[in-house]
């Protein structure tokens, strides 16, 4: 039988706990590897828990990021197995996707349609809360030298007034994909800032013009006026995907509840490497 959203069960995983950068990302790859064998499709919403720094799988962390500074903060790092520039965790609630290729009615770019399919059911949900928020217009997608994750929007990003408010990233895995992102609540991206090599220390990167980190990103609480919390978020996207809103001509998402194991996943040992993380 052919695939669709009404012949699919997700599975939804919340862990309003937090794990560390590693673990959180080892899930993310074991629920891809899932998908890709099984068929089976997943929403996960969690957070980091300590505070991380998260590296784009391709990202020049070693000629954009001081170690020696990094460590003397005592900042944990991590570097995803998606695609896409650095985010700093820490008041946020993190999503992932993992599904099959046509899960959300992907055709002929089936990645990027998946990937405006999640965009408008999160900014359905963030509707649902007051936050006004449309998809940014389809544009040239920076590179990799232009800063931090939430320095400018990428077409079919969740935006409020221009401002990126959801940071997402992307990888496939044979008959599946894997997107996850931030969905900043409070606080800021300062921190990539802080912990940027100077300009006549970062290698082949010195333009005399370096990105400001923070450029072109919101938060919910900034556009709200008032505290915003995980669960409310959390309540809002489960919903928004359960009922279909925000995607054309999408059917709903039927959700089975799950939980997973809290032992580290298999993948940790990977993601806790140091050099998996500053192999660039």
């Amino acid at each position: 039988m052919h695939l669709t959203e009404r012949s699919l069960t997700w599975q939804l995983l919340v862990e309003p706990d937090g794990r560390p950068g590693a673990e959180n990302m080892a899930v993310d790859q074991a629920l891809l590897d899932e998908s890709d064998r099984t068929g089976r499709a997943f929403l996960r919403l969690y957070r980091f828990s300590p505070p991380c720094l998260s590296l784009g799988r391709n990202e020049p962390a070693r000629a954009r990021y001081d170690r020696a500074v990094i460590t003397r903060l005592g900042i944990t790092v991590v570097r995803r197995p998606t695609g896409g520039r650095a985010v700093w965790h820490e008041h946020e609630v993190t999503y992932t996707v993992a599904a099959p290729l046509a899960a959300l009615g992907g055709r002929g770019d089936a990645v990027r349609d998946s990937s405006v399919a999640i965009h408008r059911r999160l900014a359905a949900a963030l509707r649902s809360l007051g936050v006004a928020a449309t998809l940014a217009p389809r544009a040239r997608a920076p590179g990799l030298g232009a800063g931090a994750c939430f320095s400018a929007p990428v077409g079919g990003e969740v935006v409020v007034d221009g401002q990126k408010v959801i940071g997402s990233a992307q990888v496939r895995l044979g008959r599946a994909f894997l997107q996850h992102g931030s969905i900043l609540l409070g606080g800021s991206q300062d921190l990539l800032t802080a912990v940027r090599l100077k300009p006549q220390a970062a290698s082949g990167e010195a333009t005399g013009h370096e990105p400001q980190a923070t450029r072109g990103g919101t938060t919910l609480s900034a556009v709200l006026g008032r505290p915003v919390t995980f669960q409310e978020v959390a309540d809002a996207i489960v919903e928004a995907f359960q009922r279909g809103v925000g995607a054309q001509h999408a059917a709903p998402l039927h959700f089975s509840a799950t939980a997973l194991h809290r032992p580290p996943p298999p993948f940790t040992a990977l993601f806790s490497d140091s050099a998996w993380t500053w192999r660039r």
